[in-house]
């Protein structure tokens, strides 16, 4: 390992770190050698670092540190700059400026999977680590300037001085004076993730009999065909799925649809919002016949709630409109199966996948996520039982799982629709949509909320024509289960391309996900704008347009003001915008050009006029 330590006053707390077994270390200091040496301690400290074969260089200047090392030896695997000050009596902004300049410089000499440490003195860092805590603005903002770097915040811990041997802490206001410590932090970056370069994306799927190829939404292009439920995969969702197949199949006879299904649905959809929707256009020249999209439509209809004006026309010859989406729901591949006559009483079917939905911007709403669909012919009386049963299955596995990973057996119910108690988010409130819905599946890991709907239950009287058999599905999103059982704050970082997330979730295992980004800096834009005269606003499109531009960087969007123009009647809105990434660094100037894109993307495509 080689080491590189800046800013030494004294030498001490490089002298200490020297002869340590496979360590390489390279002390440096800004002043010269005759400067350095005049410091109290600090030649016996540059004598033993040369005895133990220690590099000691001077007047290095922590902003331009590729100058200072030949090509071949510049990838360091740790760089550490304790207490770094400008000097004298230089405020927090040329602190900041130089902290900017060091960030930007350690990228260009730092390993691929180096650490940069840096000691800071209590409160000057600016994160909730320091205690107390200083005003923002009053902070040297370590976290954002890294960020602008492309450094993230992977660990803070105390500044352990008396564990250095001979350490000695020296250069308060540039003197040979030593300064408090008690209460110092070292933050330990790591290198992000470059940023996404997201290029239009072509993907192929089954329609009806035949193959066709669409443009991805740029909003999914990062997200389509990930593989995580792929049997070589390591991902939690994908656990989840097994750990909860594997309970089932105690209880049922379980088969699992292995068959590739289709991505795209046809056709128009009842008491669906449209705005939920990811509407597909299909490449040129890819349109399909009329022959092989109607069988792929009558077989998309499930439940009743697609709407019955389209199969009838399908049914009678009638042309076909060429509407296409991204499948909303797996609820279409099960009405398929049972269609078919393939589908067995008392065998319970298995079906998984990601679904898409357009939704509005919140750490648990998803454009995509894995859906598990349980599919189940019971005979008619015994659903009641059955839906119990399914439940507490469900129930005891979920149960298991997450007191394997905290220790905490979290509280599931079962919440009928005429009573659902816990907050009604977008899954729930989209499966509404979908069709009539029995009973809620509501997990709580903390006892002080009443939970979280992360599936529900539906009751098919008539869908086999039969007197004699009821259908009851269970459909449950996984994404959602996945961030409560391993404490995942935020849905994005299900879906990073940072492979320490992985790493994490070893095959077959659950854990307590760890964050490597510690408190990501947040950047707070607003716009306002009047909306065109006598039309609704969409709102979910406005997020989707956000989400789009920023690459998913926008964590929170919050209406401030509605105001109708006395006399005209135009009404103005005006929109809170939260820019912060989960995984990756974001700096400030990245923040402000994905705003200015955001107003004129909202311009262009939904016709508001800026305020």
């Amino acid at each position: 390992r080689r080491v590189l330590l800046l800013g030494e006053g004294n030498f001490s707390f490089a002298a200490g770190l020297c002869g340590a077994p496979g360590t390489h270390v390279v002390a440096t200091c800004y002043e010269s050698e005759e400067e350095a040496a005049g410091r109290g301690g600090a030649a016996r400290s540059i004598r033993r670092l040369r005895d133990s074969g220690a590099e000691v260089v001077f007047s290095v200047d922590c902003t331009k540190l590729k100058e200072y090392f030949l090509p071949g030896e510049r990838e360091f695997d740790c760089i550490y700059f304790n207490f770094p000050h400008c000097g004298r009596k230089a405020g927090v902004v040329k602190n900041r400026q130089l902290l900017a300049c060091f960030f930007h410089s350690c990228a260009e000499v730092l390993a691929e999977q180096g650490e940069v440490h840096v000691a800071l003195c209590n409160g000057q860092g600016g994160t909730p680590a320091d205690q107390p805590r200083r005003e923002w603005h009053n902070s040297w903002q370590i976290v954002a300037v890294a960020a602008g770097a492309g450094f993230v915040l992977s660990d803070v811990h105390p500044f352990k001085a008396e564990t250095i041997h001979g350490y000695k802490c020296t250069g308060y206001r540039s003197q040979d004076k030593s300064f408090c410590v008690e209460g110092a932090l070292n933050h330990v970056f790591t290198r992000s993730t470059p940023p996404l370069c997201l290029t239009p994306m072509s993907c192929k799927t089954q329609l009806g009999s035949q193959k066709v190829s669409f443009q991805v939404p740029q909003v999914l292009v990062d997200k389509i065909n990930r593989g995580f439920l792929e049997l070589n995969s390591s991902h939690p969702v994908r656990t989840i799925k097994e750990k909860l197949s594997a309970g089932l199949s105690q209880a049922f006879p379980l088969q699992n649809i292995s068959s590739c299904l289709p991505l795209l649905h046809q056709g128009h959809l009842h008491g669906v919002c449209h705005s939920n929707i990811f509407w597909i256009a299909l490449s040129p020249g890819e349109a399909p016949s009329t022959e092989g999209t109607s069988q792929g439509l009558a077989n998309a209809v499930l439940f009743s709630h697609f709407d019955q004006d389209t199969d009838r026309n399908v049914q009678e010859g009638c042309p076909i409109p060429k509407q296409f989406y991204l499948r909303p729901s797996l609820l279409p591949h099960a009405q398929a199966i049972i269609q078919t006559g393939a589908f067995s009483p008392g065998t319970l079917h298995v079906l998984s996948g990601p679904v898409f939905r357009q939704c509005r911007i919140t750490p648990h709403s998803m454009p995509v996520f894995h859906e598990l669909l349980v599919v189940l012919a019971v005979s008619r009386g015994t659903e009641n039982s059955c839906i119990q049963m399914l439940v507490d299955n469900i129930k005891t596995t979920t149960s298991s799982l997450h007191q394997a990973v905290s220790g905490v057996k979290p509280s599931i119910n079962l919440q009928g629709a005429t009573s659902f108690g816990a907050e009604l988010n977008d899954f729930a409130a989209f499966e509404w949509q979908l069709g009539e819905i029995q009973h809620f599946i509501c997990v709580a890991t903390d006892p002080d909320h009443s939970g979280c709907c992360v599936g529900v239950i539906r009751t098919a009287p008539d869908e086999l024509k039969s007197s004699e058999l009821v259908v009851v599905s269970a459909s449950l999103n996984l994404d959602l289960l996945a961030m409560l059982l391993c404490g995942i704050s935020d849905w994005r970082m299900l879906w990073t391309s940072d492979r320490r997330f992985l790493q994490q979730f070893p095959e077959g295992e659950l854990r307590l996900f760890k964050s490597f980004s510690l408190y990501p800096p947040s950047y707070v834009h607003d716009v306002s704008f009047w909306v065109p005269d006598g039309e609704e606003f969409d709102e979910v499109a406005f997020h989707t347009l956000a989400r789009r531009v920023s690459g998913e960087m926008v964590v929170s969007i919050q209406l401030r003001d509605s105001f109708q123009q006395p006399g005209t009647g135009r009404r103005s809105l005006c929109y809170r915008v939260t820019f912060q990434s989960c995984d990756r660094a974001l700096g400030c100037r990245e923040a402000a050009e994905m705003q200015l894109r955001f107003r004129e993307e909202i311009q262009q495509h939904l016709g508001v006029t800026l305020r």
